[in-house]
């Protein structure tokens, strides 16, 4: 969070850290929501614009809202009128960029579920400090980025930083997913679908018909047709296809249990 009469960080720099992204986030998403928007964004694009000319930029020239609309069409993968973190790492110069080398390493969503499930050890749906560094540095190794156990416990720290918003020393899966390129995070597509304990509780017991535990996937098909339809939704079938694999990638073997689904559709913990 910005403070009032604060320069903005480090946006003079040819390239940047992972600890100076994370200042320069903090700096201009100032009410800490996870987007840089409204006055914000204009505030963002104005320091952004002066430190790249070097010279001041007024915000009331019709050119400077040109440009912003400009800048929004090329960044704004989304289309929703903000940025995101994943947007801005593709905008900032980063000296050793780890949120692209991360969409190197899972350049999708379902590649991210499966590498989730993968580090994900004890199935809490939350990865600890431990298992993020294993995660971070199978990532570097796939990535074929040299680093010692100094960088790797700044990437670490950075990103618990970022994300860790209650400081209990690990990540959600939706929390993590914010690393993902936007088009690619399916689990935004899931915002306002949200189940409370008892609705999950109630729809995964409809389809769970044998009392086994789990679905399969064409059990989870019509539960998430059924999910889309209720909150009025649309969506086609290549989507559909495209989220259900991505489910898919935390079950165990074809059979998907309560606690996996849980992670991706409810938002309060069982």
């Amino acid at each position: 969070m910005a403070n009032k009469g604060q320069q903005p960080p480090h946006l003079h720099l040819a390239e940047v850290t992972a600890c100076q992204f994370l200042d320069i986030w903090r700096h201009f998403d100032a009410d800490g929501n996870g987007y840089i928007e409204g006055k914000e964004l204009e505030n963002f694009f104005k320091e952004l614009e002066t430190a790249r000319r070097g010279a001041g930029v007024d915000p009331s020239n019709p050119t400077f809202r040109e440009k912003m609309k400009e800048f929004m069409q090329k960044f704004d993968k989304n289309k929703d009128g903000r940025i995101e973190m994943s947007e801005l790492a593709q905008i900032l110069p980063t000296e050793e960029n780890f949120l692209l080398c991360f969409r190197q390493f899972v350049s999708s969503s379902a590649e991210f579920m499966a590498a989730w499930r993968r580090y994900d050890t004890d199935r809490s749906g939350y990865i600890e400090a431990n298992e993020l560094k294993g995660f971070l540095s199978d990532l570097l190794e796939k990535a074929n980025r040299h680093y010692d156990e100094q960088k790797l416990l700044d990437y670490t720290q950075t990103i618990l930083k970022m994300f860790d918003l209650n400081g209990d020393g690990k990540l959600g899966l939706s929390e993590m997913a914010r690393l993902l390129p936007v088009q690619e995070n399916f689990l935004l597509k899931f915002q306002g679908c949200k189940l409370t304990c008892e609705q999950f509780s109630a729809i995964f017991t409809h389809y769970d018909k044998d009392g086994n535990g789990y679905i399969d996937e064409h059990e989870l098909d019509a539960l998430l047709r059924d999910l889309y339809q209720t909150n009025k939704k649309d969506y086609d079938q290549k989507n559909l296809e495209g989220y259900k694999k991505c489910i898919m990638s935390l079950s165990d073997a074809g059979k998907l249990y309560r606690g996996e689904l849980e992670i991706v559709l409810c938002r309060e913990s069982i």
